[in-house]
């Protein structure tokens, strides 16, 4: 009967190749300032008026997600099906795994973002099935300004998830004080801490994070929001979304380093638990490496960094790990 009124985008459907249409949006310094404040970096450098000299209003790299969305259900339409999380008949989510983006220059205000999208591969893996989705960013002078690998479970194996558990031990609290944000002169050894930064997820920020969008359509039953939506999820209640959690990484990068090190960059964050509503998650990490100083085409240097980040819940769940890598500007670049 399910076939009949709807052509579901299953796994099974899935196809790697399937598109759909591309999208176009202007960013603008509101926009830039909203994205900052509903992924709670309240920064004066993400306000309209901006602080940085040399960047006026430059997007947090993980804006990608927003001004080039992934739009699951628009590339199911293009091809003639029914999108999981959009049926009628057979509603259900296909929650976010792990995505790595890779971003080659800072978008700025005023910029205009054409992106396409399609299904890249889709693979099993302990029982499980995945679909990874690759999305292209481009800007108006035809320049790629990012593009990131998002993986979805579509079928998923394992038990649905625990609900939230009592305390089983003190997760300690980090003092969440200013440090200097590292430059390619102050890098010095593999295991130096980086800032940490504690999130407390509220509903009502999960919320507005949700609702914030520049292409597609909002479907507001999903399991970010739609609470009875969320309880019959593999998750038992409503979650922070990935793209959240990467935008938290993306802030507790800025603590440690100067904007000229997110002219080009890659993060990878996978999910491991849930991160629940009410949750307090505290983001530590620690350069891993570093690479050697290079000369970039207009006679300035640069460095390869890598670092490691843990979010950790105050149950002392490991709830997500990341990698980084960034390229750190030399000889006193301060943007």
């Amino acid at each position: 009967m399910v076939d009949q009124l709807e052509k579901l985008w299953d796994y099974d459907a899935v196809e790697p190749g399937q598109s759909g249409s591309p999208t176009t949006v202007t960013v603008t310094k509101e926009d830039i300032s909203w994205y900052a404040l509903v992924a709670q970096n309240f920064s004066s450098r993400f306000t309209p008026s901006g602080t940085c000299q040399e960047w006026p209003s430059v997007a947090m790299p993980t804006m990608v997600l927003t001004y080039a969305p992934l739009l699951r259900e628009e590339i199911a339409e293009a091809n003639g099906f029914v999108a999981l999380e959009w049926s009628t008949t057979a509603r259900r989510q296909t929650p976010f795994a792990k995505c790595e983006i890779r971003w080659s220059r800072g978008v700025l205000a005023g910029d205009t973002i054409t992106s396409t999208r399609r299904v890249l591969e889709k693979y099993v893996r302990r029982g499980s099935r995945f679909v990874t989705f690759r999305v292209e960013a481009t800007n108006q002078n035809g320049e790629e300004v990012a593009r990131y690998d998002y993986n979805c479970i579509f079928d998923y194996a394992k038990d649905p998830k625990d609900p939230p558990r009592e305390p089983r031990k003190a997760w300690p609290s980090s003092p969440d004080t200013p440090r200097e944000r590292f430059s390619w002169e102050a890098v010095r050894d593999v295991g130096d801490q980086l800032s940490p930064l504690n999130i407390q997820a509220s509903q009502e920020n999960i919320d507005e994070k949700d609702a914030f969008r520049l292409a597609g359509k909002h479907n507001p039953i999903n399991i970010h929001t739609d609470e009875e939506f969320a309880r019959r999820s593999m998750f038992g209640g409503t979650v922070v979304s990935g793209g959240a959690a990467m935008s938290y990484v993306d802030q507790m990068l800025q603590k440690s380093f100067t904007l000229g090190s997110f002219h080009g960059g890659r993060l990878l964050l996978r999910a491991i638990e849930p991160f629940r509503a009410g949750d307090t998650v505290t983001f530590q990490g620690e350069l891993t490496s570093r690479g050697d100083m290079t000369t970039t085409e207009d006679g300035g240097s640069q460095r390869v960094i890598e670092c490691r980040i843990k979010g950790v819940n105050q149950r002392g769940d490991l709830v997500n790990m990341s990698d980084a890598t960034l390229i750190l500007k030399g000889l006193g670049a301060e943007y």
